[in-house]
């Protein structure tokens, strides 16, 4: 249930910046809530009868991206420390301040981990790793890509300095002193770590993890190799993960596993066999979950699970009966504390509306004085652009600290807007010339009221490259709106893997020319999603690939004046090739191009193609005829004298008609998709095939893959 605590809406919150002091005294309850905003604020406050009372607040400042707690050895860990820009500041539970660090790092912290001595600190910036002790830089490690959490095995445990690193190319890094020890390859981009139940267990060296394409998983990071305990997918299609703690909230004496999403749903998880744990409860809350904790807050005897979220509101579910029973047939009754918390709220309710109507009053007034200069309202808007493996697609989801009014979106290629099942906004096209102004894409989402998220979906076309712009517009006076660029990249719907299948048929594209490390590496960024923007350290980098619609892959090698890409798909090959070129040409560098195609890999390519074509075939004649078959229904009554096939065409027609609303264009995507093959193998012998198409059109609806292997060796 709800908690019916009155909790203070602080400033809009980064991830892992909410904590709960741990209890002290005699009284082991945690009344005391410390959270830090991106106004610079450290709010501290406790509870009493329900109401927040204040224990300190800070003056505004640069944005807090961490908050943790530290303490010597054996005591409370009740000192609260903050990354601000590139310093970490400390301050005791009553609010001194007792430490201000200047770091030396150029770039704002992004990840802070405090070890219990409090002496340690474990500084991220985005590619940058530093540990400090008493303030002094200790350890320096550069990244291969960008840091998103960062952690220290407990040293009374393993007896030496390990920090781990979730980076976001899918790897954990485990470091000794400043050298890499080894990678860790987990199944996402790994955004958040947290020891096992809340100190390493038995051995202290096991670690969670949770990714931004919503995994979870526990590993044992042992001085020699990592041990894979468990891992969790995320079958439901929820959220990335944000935040983990671990907390006893179910009274059974093992800790259970809390989960705060990205897409707002809070998750319990416990371990009923000693292996894999199991989802107990979810509770769904209508923003991003940054920071969970499980404690004592409210009543004294009843655990609670303290969430904060995107916007800066703070949220606890109690484990206190909401209801007590009154005897048989008797009418349940709020209880008289509760009905006088109600009547303070909607006075409290009932002033601020009169002020805020006043205020806009005041506001109406001065905008039409002679000197009134207009100020641009500012709102904070937290977006999110990443390709799902599932579906090949991109999600794009914005949140903003107020109500959105309606967002616009606009592409300058052509992409498909695909429904979202938890999209509520209702949305309309409006037609655009995609000549003169390259519009391929002009849609409005219109909000309903309170709706704070907005989650849309986009496919893109492989070779088709430029900007999806999203217009953001909130419910504020005057009307404001703020626009954010997404790049759609040639390869857009290419994800890094881990390693590929070199048995593979592929074809080999080789570039040289007088171009620095630097210059190559930026035009893969241009063409590659998920690729860091740094240079990466050494003479030449290796990354893999997946097509996330086809199963087809791509390694890339590359080095200063040289580059090597081979795929089992020759389209990729040639989108290249186009890309690199035109880069290239831009920058006035000559490259000397050859490439080696392999004849097998067509063939190789449509039988990866062709069952996914024979599926959407048949899934496109399935919901043609449903219409006829309803009809035939409604005339004869029954439908036994209909052939079992076209029985269970009726039975299964609502999720036809969902599936297939679901992927508009999935057919003409790889009808495109076969065409450009045809076209790029024969490119490659100088030969333009374009006349054909039509011919290879007619083959395709026959749906016969023998048939379409033996057109494209024939022509």
């Amino acid at each position: 249930p709800a908690h019916d605590c009155v909790f203070p809406q602080v400033g809009v919150t980064a991830q892992k910046t909410m904590r709960l002091l741990p209890a002290s005294g005699r009284k082991a309850t945690q009344k005391v809530v410390v959270v830090g905003d991106q106004d610079g604020v450290v709010t501290c406050f406790g509870i009493k009868k329900g109401e927040a009372v204040p224990v300190f607040k800070t003056l505004p400042g640069k944005k807090i991206a961490r908050l943790e707690l530290g303490g010597a050895l054996n005591t409370p860990q009740e000192k609260i420390f903050v990354a601000t820009g590139s310093e970490v500041r400390g301050f005791t539970k009553r609010g001194k301040q007792f430490l201000t660090f200047e770091t030396n790092l150029t770039e704002s912290i992004k990840a802070m981990y405090v070890h219990i001595s409090g002496a340690d600190l474990f500084l991220c910036a985005s590619y940058i790793y530093n540990h400090y002790c008493d303030c002094k830089d200790q350890n320096y490690y550069l990244s291969g890509d960008k840091i998103n959490d960062v952690l220290c095995l407990p040293v009374d445990k393993v007896n030496c300095i390990t920090p781990v690193l979730a980076c976001q190319d899918r790897v954990l890094r485990v470091l000794q002193g400043s050298d890499l020890l080894y990678e860790v390859e987990v199944p996402g981009p790994a955004t958040v770590l947290a020891l096992n139940n809340g100190n390493g267990g038995d051995s202290g060296e096991e670690v969670l993890y949770g990714t931004s394409d919503g995994k979870l998983g526990l590993i044992q990071i042992t001085g020699a190799k990592p041990v894979p305990k468990w891992e969790i997918g995320n079958e439901k299609k929820r959220g990335g993960i944000l935040c983990i703690d671990n907390f006893d909230i179910l009274g059974d004496g093992v800790k259970e596993l809390l989960v705060g999403r990205d897409d707002g749903v809070l998750e319990i998880y416990n371990f009923e066999s000693a292996d894999d744990p199991v989802l107990r409860y979810d509770h769904a809350l209508s923003e991003s979950i940054a920071s969970v904790q499980g404690g004592c807050v409210g009543k004294d005897g009843y655990d609670e699970i303290l969430a904060s979220t995107y916007s800066g509101w703070l949220t606890g579910l109690t484990t206190e009966p909401v209801h007590r029973e009154g005897g048989s047939g008797e009418e349940l009754k709020l209880s008289q504390e509760m009905q006088s918390k109600i009547s303070s709220l909607r006075s409290e309710l009932e002033h601020l509306q009169m002020k805020v109507h006043q205020e806009r009053e005041k506001y109406q007034q001065s905008s039409q004085s002679s000197t009134a200069v207009l100020s641009v309202p500012a709102f904070s808007v937290n977006d999110k652009f990443t390709l799902n493996k599932d579906d090949a697609s991109y999600s794009l989801i914005l949140e903003v600290q107020t109500a959105i009014d309606n967002v616009l979106v606009q592409s300058d290629v052509p992409v498909d807007l695909l429904d979202v099942d938890k999209n509520s906004a209702v949305v309309s096209f409006s037609s655009c010339d995609s000549e003169p102004n390259s519009n391929f894409l002009l849609a409005t989402y219109r909000c309903q009221a309170n709706t704070t998220r907005l989650e849309l979906k986009v496919r893109s076309i492989e070779g088709q490259y430029g900007t999806l712009q999203a217009y953001v517009t909130p419910r504020i006076q005057p009307k404001t709106c703020r626009v954010h660029q997404y790049q759609i990249k040639p390869l857009s719907l290419h994800q890094r893997t881990h390693s590929i299948d070199q048995d593979r048929p592929l074809n080999t594209l080789m570039l040289k020319g007088q171009f620095s490390f630097a210059e190559i590496h930026s035009w893969v960024v241009f063409c590659l999603p998920e690729v860091p923007e740094k240079t990466p350290a050494g003479e030449s980098v290796t990354f893999y690939f997946q097509n996330t619609f086809l199963g087809t892959q791509l390694e890339s090698t590359y080095r200063k004046g040289e580059g090597c890409f081979k795929s089992d798909n020759i389209s990729t090959i040639s989108i290249l090739k186009d890309v690199l070129s035109k880069e290239a040409t831009k920058r006035k560098i000559n490259l000397n191009i050859s490439y080696d195609v392999n004849e097998e890999s067509v063939r190789h390519t449509l039988k990866l193609i062709h069952p996914k074509l024979e599926y959407q075939q048949l899934l496109a004649k399935k919901v043609h005829l449903i219409d006829a078959l309803r009809e035939l229904q409604v005339h004869e009554g029954n439908v036994d004298f209909l052939l079992p096939k076209y029985r269970s065409i009726l039975e299964e027609a609502d999720q036809l008609l969902e599936e297939y609303k679901r992927q508009p264009a999935h057919l003409e995507r790889l009808y495109g998709m076969i065409t450009d093959l045809f076209i790029d193998k024969f490119k490659f012998k100088g030969t333009n095939v374009k006349t054909k198409v039509p011919l290879l059109l007619e083959i395709l609806d026959g749906c016969d893959q023998d048939g379409l292997i033996a057109f494209f060796e024939a022509a």
